[in-house]
């Protein structure tokens, strides 16, 4: 790791926020080398979604056909998704990482040639495969040694992809279809690709030490299965608005997924060496920031830049262009807030900020829920700025607080379950985008999307994430108390 800040081991971490050198707490290379990486995987996939008919249409399909795209990227990123920590132990994280951001690179190059759909399906599986190790084994790079009140910095850094890329996607996919070629949606992948590459064998030193556990081949194949029914099923229900017979099979496959995965958890727990450890859900602040609480929560955020999008462009009338401007200050307000999180998050502590933050994203979802294509551009900006700047701090809290308890040696397997939680809450997100415009569709009896429905659903969403929050008060009052140095 970097010779900074990261390179504390945990063993450190009882020393408090004002005992540490000035540079601790600040992150290093690493951390900015893999948010700069994930920047990349994230706005990738952020850009397709809203590029898919003019890349139809150039290649003489249906945009519907060419959806196979967004779903085979999903679905085999799922398949090695479970091996990672496995993975890492046996063949080393940096090696394996460089492997991932390897094949993501010349899977983008193919994707830019294919001169067919079958030929850029086939293309974006393998891309899959990189990027659904990407996720997980950055995450590991990152925080794997860092000191508990170091913890805070790196977690901050590393949530701004994840915040950013799914506002800048939209309106930079249109622009790159629209005054370019399509190929280039993977071909800004190159440059970036090559650099991390370079960087990653300059920076992150070789393990040391490695594993050899065997492989719990019966716990990949159930986790694998059961994380590609239900992100397959999650991800047909997103386009459940466009195609309502797709509801059914979806509907099938998610309830499949859960029972597949509730065998393989059965089966984590009792084998000897499973392939992915679930020793990090017994720690309250991992459950609740994850699974408990911090999936659905993060799926009502999720959620929200996609409503916005649809919103601007089918209600209001606007052009994705000028939708996109529209989502600037909302943007920002991810963006700025950045700025004092980790301080409000020393002064407040997590439960406090989670509730607060938590409150205010449920207030920022009604105020969007009232917009309509009357409110003034002031108005509109503002309410989009406290949005975002809610939606951040919340974000960052529950990026944050999942490593809070968790022992150095869990690490790798809570990075690949936030991964797990992560992916499970973007495909959430979109599917309860859309099944809340039905939902307004249904009750208004309208085949159209108007301010009417768009109201509808930011409501429906708005008090699905209220009563999310709620889950986190279960947390105790010093929950991460280490990391923000209140225990003193």
């Amino acid at each position: 790791m970097d010779g900074r800040a990261v390179t504390e081991s945990a063993a450190g971490g009882a020393a408090s926020l004002d005992d540490r050198p000035a540079a601790v707490g600040r992150p290093g290379r690493v951390p900015w080398l893999v948010g700069g990486i994930w920047f990349m995987l994230l706005l990738d996939g952020s850009i397709l979604n809203t590029s898919l008919p003019p890349m139809a249409d150039a290649l003489g399909v249906a945009p519907l056909t060419l959806s196979a795209a967004v779903t085979v990227y999903l679905l085999t990123g799922a398949v090695v998704l479970p091996m990672s920590t496995w993975l890492g132990e046996r063949y080393g994280v940096r090696r394996v990482f460089l492997c991932a951001v390897g094949v993501f690179t010349l899977a983008s190059l193919a994707c830019g040639l294919a001169d067919s759909a079958a030929a850029l399906v086939v293309a974006r599986a393998v891309q899959g495969l990189g990027g659904g190790l990407m996720l997980p084994l950055g995450r590991t790079l990152a925080l794997g040694p860092a000191r508990k009140q170091d913890l805070i910095a790196v977690a901050a850094l590393l949530a701004w992809p994840a915040l950013f890329a799914p506002v800048i996607g939209p309106p930079l996919g249109g622009a790159i279809t629209t005054y370019a070629s399509w190929r280039w949606i993977f071909w800004i992948n190159l440059p970036l690709g090559l650099a991390a590459l370079l960087l990653i064998a300059r920076w992150v030193p070789p393990d040391g030490g490695l594993r050899r556990p065997p492989l719990d081949r019966l716990g990949a194949a159930g986790a694998a299965l059961g994380l590609v029914l239900l992100l397959g099923g999650l991800e047909a229900g997103g386009h459940v608005r466009e195609h309502p017979a797709v509801g059914v099979s979806a509907l099938v496959a998610v309830l499949a997924g859960l029972g597949v995965i509730a065998l393989t958890r059965r089966h984590l727990r009792r084998t000897a060496h499973p392939v992915l450890s679930l020793a990090p859900l017994a720690h309250r602040s991992f459950a609740v920031s994850t699974f408990s609480g911090g999936t659905f929560a993060t799926m009502c955020l999720q959620a929200t830049p996609f409503l916005l999008a649809l919103q601007f462009q089918l209600a209001f009338g606007r052009s994705a262009a000028a939708a996109g401007a529209l989502l600037m200050p909302y943007f920002l307000g991810n963006l700025l807030i950045k700025v004092v999180t980790t301080r409000l998050l020393r002064w407040l502590g997590f439960r406090r900020l989670m509730l607060l933050s938590g409150g205010a994203s449920v207030v920022g979802l009604a105020a969007c829920a009232v917009m309509s294509p009357h409110t003034p551009l002031p108005l509109l900006a503002i309410g989009l700025f406290f949005a975002g700047a809610a939606r951040s701090a919340l974000m960052t809290c529950v990026n944050t607080l999942s490593f809070a308890d968790v022992p150095t040696e869990q690490r790798p397997a809570a990075s690949t379950l936030s991964t797990i939680s992560m992916q499970l809450a973007g495909a959430l997100g979109v599917a309860l985008g859309a099944l809340a415009l039905v939902a307004a569709q249904a009750l208004h009896r309208t085949p159209a999307l108007g301010s009417a429905e768009f109201a509808v659903a930011f409501w429906l969403v708005a008090g699905v994430l209220a009563a999310v929050v709620l889950a986190f008060l279960r947390l105790p009052a010093d929950a991460g108390a280490e990391m923000t140095g209140r225990s003193r």
